[in-house]
């Protein structure tokens, strides 16, 4: 490989990088915004990922009020509605495969209320 072409990958590597961290979503937003000690930008990025695998953008934008109000998630996971039931069983899709993508264990629990 010549100069060149290693500086195109660079190049191009970093604008992926800045692409990437220009398009935060909401849930990766709330997660750096957080005060949690674990709420890593890479892991806030994966728990993202996860959250685009299984939650639509309303989905998204519901979880992101937990984060600021914890006792929502307690309100909807107790509520006897069939659309929050229907909410919280997608919720809890998104939870474990933000623990299987990112091993956040703990972190995509507390993030579940």
């Amino acid at each position: 490989m010549t100069k060149s072409h290693f500086l195109a990958a660079g190049l191009a590597a970093g604008l992926a990088l800045v692409a990437g961290a220009a398009v935060a979503g909401p849930i990766e937003r709330a997660c750096n915004k957080s005060d949690r000690e674990a709420a890593t930008r890479s892991l806030c990025a994966c728990i993202e990922q996860a959250a685009n695998m299984t939650l639509s953008t309303s989905d998204q934008r519901r979880a992101v009020s937990f984060f600021k109000d914890p006792e929502k998630a307690h309100k909807v996971w107790m509520s006897k509605s069939r659309g929050d039931d229907a909410f919280w069983e997608r919720y809890k899709a998104f939870g474990a495969q933000a623990e299987a993508l990112c091993g956040a264990g703990e972190s995509a629990s507390a993030s579940q209320g």
